[in-house]
């Protein structure tokens, strides 16, 4: 009886297990059927599976392709528009995509970053993946009788150095006649360096962002093409053209960022002397990088000095009206302060495939970054864009001085911060502005002298703006009652002390308003008057050395300064100064005459002395 017992249970325990073995089966059945894969799926069947498996490695292929093009992003962030502080807005349009900036200037000024993480372009390329794929094209199939069902998919994308994998698990359900398959889970792997160019691209952007390696390379630039500090040895003083030196500083720049290099084996340094342009990033880089400036992207050059205009930048000659005879020849100094935010396309690319982001350069009072950002860092205001804050509902009429109505630019500056309001519309203004105290309006047309007035937006909502009307005039010069022989600096100072100035003959045009003007003209002719080499003494009291100079005593010591021979080539033969009233109706016409008297032609440092003692008797006559 014990025996009969055990054996009945022992076969009971075996059935079972059987059950449960058959039971866990089915299961393990249906569930790979339905997560892992196709189960029983006929040759039939088979091309509507390969034909979606294709659709999504294209559109991981497409997914990957954007966010390289677009720096790290798909979904790129809201835009945001320059300024005139700061041109470069939140993208860079290149070749007509929109490359969102890692580092840039905001339009009020603000220094911002946007820089995607591996996880943001993982999610992009995910969700990217997923919206596309439910618009694969079955049409061929459905004409070739078959049923195609397909839900909506989500998938997840994972980036290494090498390839880029996407995991889609979106059910394909496909049946024709008596045949059906189902697959719910598709897995693409992409041949791509993504991840290598974009930890590549990181280590750059770090190496700028603690060294400022692109904004030492545009200030040495700027030092190098465009006049900022110096002094020439001339009566005449030194003019250049402000629209050629801004030319040709972006054509350095040009020639310049484009020469960098990431210390590496992508290139061969057959100069020594390239060693300058040569960055290390703390280890050899493999693939090729390529810098990018253009002149034709928006860059902000700036030029603020004593004798700046839109048109000229004019360096006085200093020891003339003293009469020469203190420093024995006369010089020019100048120094030109200048801002210039430029932006650099940085590319990491082989034959295959290429990753590209934009940063903005910053050069601030002629040096680089640090000088911004030593300004921003620490202070909390810099994380407030007050531009984001436009609670205040204001209304700015714009006038010019016969009451007409006027379109302008309208901008309001709060402390540091410059926000764009918008354009007005028959001479009416009615929008948003930042809440400040002691702001200022600024009204900005081409045809107008730019208005600043001051307006509070926490306690008015209305302005009143009279803008004065720029009138383009042609200057007809004379010295002495002939047309001009030689070179002729003329310059309107209104009483607010703003210069505008033009040379003549190269220049004749001249834009002015209504108003007071203090106008100075020079005249220079050829010289040939040399100011021979000499030597002089030069003695100074210094402190002694030792115990007596603790206690203050000085002693004499004398040194020697050498002059080397100096020519004059061009040398004051006329000009004057005075004082007139301009009006609107003798400004409409278009021209001005200007009559003002010669003076002879000085052959020596005598007779330069002379001219220069006249001159100051001498007036200008306005017709």
């Amino acid at each position: 009886m014990r025996g009969f017992r055990f054996n009945k249970i022992g076969q009971m325990t075996i059935f079972v297990i059987v059950a449960l073995i058959i039971v866990a089966g089915i299961v393990i059945y249906f569930f790979a059927k339905d997560r892992l894969g196709v189960i029983g799926i006929s040759p039939e069947l088979k091309p509507v599976f390969d034909y979606y498996q294709s659709c999504i490695e294209q559109e991981s292929k497409n997914a990957i392709s954007i966010i390289q093009t677009q720096g790290g992003r798909i979904n790129v962030p809201e835009y945001l528009p320059g300024s005139e502080y700061a041109p470069s807005s939140s993208e860079l349009n290149f070749l007509g995509f929109s490359v969102p900036y890692w580092y840039y200037v905001s339009g009020n000024g603000l220094i911002k970053e946007q820089i995607p993480s591996k996880a943001d372009m993982e999610r992009d390329i995910g969700d990217y993946i997923g919206s596309r794929v439910t618009d694969c094209d079955f049409s061929s199939f459905y004409a070739q009788g078959y049923s195609v069902q397909l839900d909506s998919a989500t998938a997840n994308a994972r980036i290494s150095d090498t390839r880029v994998d996407a995991e889609l698990d979106s059910k394909l359900i496909v049946s024709k006649g008596d045949n059906t398959a189902t697959k719910s889970s598709f897995v693409v792997s992409t041949n791509s360096k993504l991840g290598k160019f974009y930890n590549i691209a990181r280590k750059i952007y770090e190496k700028e962002k603690k060294d400022a390696v692109f904004d030492k390379f545009g200030e040495d630039v700027l030092r190098l093409y465009a006049p900022v500090d110096g002094v020439e040895v001339s009566c005449s003083g030194k003019v250049w053209k402000t629209r050629d030196v801004t030319s040709d500083l972006k054509n350095g720049l040009e020639a310049n960022i484009g020469a960098v290099k990431f210390k590496g084996n992508y290139y061969d340094l057959s100069n020594k002397k390239n060693k300058y342009y040569e960055v290390d990033l703390g280890e050899n880089v493999d693939e090729n990088i390529n810098l990018i400036y253009s002149g034709a992207m928006p860059t902000k050059i700036e030029v603020n000095g004593e004798d700046v205009d839109n048109e000229l930048m004019i360096a006085s000659p200093v020891g003339t009206q003293e009469g020469l005879g203190i420093l024995g020849f006369c010089y020019a100094p100048y120094h030109f302060v200048y801002d210039v935010n430029f932006p650099i396309l940085v590319q990491i690319y082989n034959n295959e495939e290429m990753f590209q982001f934009p940063i903005v350069a910053i050069i601030d009072n002629n040096i680089a970054r640090q000088a911004i950002l030593s300004e921003l860092e620490g202070e909390d205001e810099s994380e407030v864009d007050l531009c984001e804050f436009m609670t205040q509902d204001v209304e700015i009429n714009i006038y010019d001085s016969n009451l007409n109505d006027v379109d302008a630019n309208v901008s309001y500056q709060c402390f540091n911060q410059k926000c764009r309001l918008g354009q007005s519309v028959n001479g009416k203004f009615m929008g948003k502005a930042p809440a400040c105290f002691n702001g200022n309006v600024i009204v900005k047309n081409e045809n107008f002298v730019e208005k600043n007035e001051r307006f509070s937006t926490n306690s008015e909502n209305k302005i009143d703006i009279i803008i004065d009307r720029l009138y383009n005039v042609n200057l007809d010069l004379k010295v002495g009652g002939k047309s001009l022989d030689g070179t002729a600096i003329v310059s309107f100072i209104d009483t607010n002390g703003e210069s505008t100035s033009t040379v003549l003959p190269d220049v004749k045009n001249i834009k002015l308003s209504e108003g007071n003007y203090d106008i100075r003209v020079y005249v220079y002719g050829n010289s040939s008057i040399k100011i021979p080499a000499s030597k002089r003494t030069q003695c100074q009291e210094v402190t002694r050395s030792g115990i007596l100079g603790f206690f203050g005593s000085t002693k004499e010591q004398c040194f020697d300064i050498s002059l080397p021979e100096t020519t004059i080539e061009y040398a004051l033969t006329g000009g004057g100064d005075g004082s007139v009233y301009l009006l609107e109706e003798q400004l409409s016409k278009g021209e001005l005459k200007i009559d003002v008297d010669s003076l002879p032609r000085p052959k020596s440092l005598e007779e330069l002395q002379y001219n220069y003692a006249s001159f100051e008797e001498m007036g200008v006559n306005v017709q």
